[in-house]
């Protein structure tokens, strides 16, 4: 009983390409409404939990759904290729209306001596009073002069290593809020930029939610179920490589530089969309579906796995007490945990620059490449120990690297910081990479997209609420709030995760063939 790789790692660019686009959308979205449009961090959460409000209905609809397709590419290929190719389209005009925002702020968006002398034209005549993003309030022409700001941002720029770092502290913590002042009062003099933007975002987000939970079940579609968690770690395997890309592309056009928050964003989506539709062409080449289902159907016969235990007659697998329990507490442990995790990955690119003085793209791949390492090994491991151990090893180790950026700051030891992202992504793998396959593991083969559906509306329910909560305390509290918020939830599912007894993969709870070795 062997994982076929390679057929597995073509399956994986249909995750790839999702989690290309879901890197940049949550490193560059969030800057777009804070620094061209001016919002304030709390109602950019909402902005940006939207794509999980249409995921909530979206995502199970659309996986029951693809269960019930009957085109001959498949009961996931078309939803894949109609949702990407809308995807990128929609994602590539987003960059050209940020532009037209761009261009009506004019140069205030500017960081030069053009650009100080437009702000301060307006910083103290927009609210008054204006927030750093400590909360201390403060009038920027009381703070320093027009003339000592200029000299701010020539040092910024061009000082040393060190002058520099010190004027792009002065400079981000009172020139930059009061910028953020004047690309808001922009917008609200003309708000049909933001309204278009909106609009086009829309459109993005329902095309990913088309083919999201497609492209997820299309693996457990192709896999025995003894081998999911392998599989799994494949398939995320894939998914970071996107991720990772797109965070290289990011230091290649300086999207994580404090003095480049202002910058056009057209060519870097473009690359993006490029990146996108490459995964796509070679998915569509490599992957057949029909015949991986089909090949996978027969495995399942030869080694007496039965797919079908239990049916009610509905196409659905029937659950007993016990197993509805376990899914409920798998579920719960997933809300928690995203409510940990998303609330630092949809904030960070914020929080590092703030905060750290950090590119974040940096950090951000010593994390990623972390979990890359891991998520093989990770594999292996629950298939030797089961899957229930596996993650809950895993929320200890994201836990703890939580737990311990509460305490980071500029200046803080760099190889501390550099551990702590790279324990956070080993954790984060480790939890990835067995969670779905335990939801799966209580489906039959019929409804696999459904269930998909089921982990994704766990999931999405706490990236609905936990960027709108993180962000408001982050307004009220400061940024500093961030990650003793991820502590806490993410503390939370290690309780929830213990009282799970359904949905593993543990050598002795396996009957018949299912108790032989399934190493490669």
């Amino acid at each position: 009983m062997k994982l076929n790789y390679k057929r597995t790692i073509c399956v994986g660019f249909a995750f790839f390409l999702i989690c290309a686009f879901w890197q940049a959308y949550d490193n560059i979205i969030p800057k777009i409404l804070t620094d061209k449009f001016g919002m304030a961090q709390g109602w950019s959460g909402v902005v940006m939990a939207l794509d999980n409000v249409l995921a909530l209905f979206m995502l199970p609809i659309f996986g029951a759904f693809s269960d019930k397709c009957k085109s001959r590419f498949g009961r996931r290929t078309p939803y894949i290729v109609i949702g990407t190719i809308v995807a990128v389209v929609a994602f590539v005009g987003l960059s050209f209306i940020d532009g037209a925002q761009l261009a009506k702020i004019g140069d205030a968006a500017k960081m030069d001596e053009a650009g100080v002398h437009a702000v301060y034209a307006e910083a103290d005549i927009v609210n008054g009073k204006l927030k750093t993003h400590e909360g201390e309030e403060y009038v920027l022409s009381e703070k320093y002069s027009e003339a000592e700001m200029t000299e701010i941002v020539n040092v910024a720029l061009h000082g040393d290593k060190e002058a520099s770092k010190e004027a792009l502290s002065a400079w981000d913590s009172y020139f930059v809020p009061a910028r953020q002042a004047v690309a808001a009062k922009t917008t609200a003099q003309n708000r049909s930029i933001l309204l278009l933007f909106m609009v086009v975002l829309l459109i993005t987000l329902v095309s990913m939610s088309i083919f999201r939970s497609p492209a997820v079940a299309l693996m457990p579609d192709v896999t025995i179920k003894p081998l999911r968690s392998k599989a799994n770690a494949v398939i995320n395997l894939m998914g970071t490589f996107g991720g990772i890309l797109v965070l290289a592309l990011g230091i290649v056009f300086g999207t994580g530089k404090a003095p480049k928050a202002m910058m056009s964003y057209t060519l870097f989506f473009t690359v993006i969309a490029a990146v996108m539709v490459l995964a796509l062409v070679i998915f569509l080449l490599t992957v057949k579906e029909p015949k991986f289902v089909q090949d996978m159907e027969e495995e399942s016969k030869r080694y007496g796995i039965d797919d079908g235990e239990e049916d009610d007659g509905s196409g659905s697998r029937k659950l007993s007490k016990g197993e509805l329990t376990s899914l409920l507490l798998i579920l719960a442990s997933v809300v928690l945990w995203f409510f940990g995790y998303n609330a630092v990955t949809s904030k960070y690119s914020v929080y590092a620059g703030k905060v750290l003085n950090l590119d974040y793209n940096t950090t951000l791949i010593i994390a990623q490449a972390a979990a890359i390492i891991s998520y093989l090994p990770v594999g292996f491991i629950a298939s030797k120990v089961g899957r229930k151990k596996t993650i809950l090893a895993g929320v200890i180790m994201l836990a703890i690297a939580f737990g311990v950026a509460s305490f980071l700051r500029e200046g803080s030891s760099a190889l501390l910081m550099n551990a702590m992202f790279a324990l956070a992504g080993i954790g984060w793998a480790t939890i990835n990479v067995n969670s779905f396959p335990m939801v799966v593991e209580l489906a039959k083969g019929g409804n696999v997209g459904k269930y998909t559906g089921y982990y994704y509306t766990a999931s999405m329910a706490a990236q609905v609420l936990t960027p709108i909560l993180s962000g408001f305390l982050m307004d009220s509290l400061g940024l500093k709030i961030l990650f003793p918020y991820a502590t806490i939830f993410v503390i939370l599912a290690f309780v929830t995760m213990i009282f799970v007894r359904h949905g593993d993969n543990k050598p002795e709870m396996k009957k018949g063939l299912e108790a032989l070795d399934v190493d490669d």
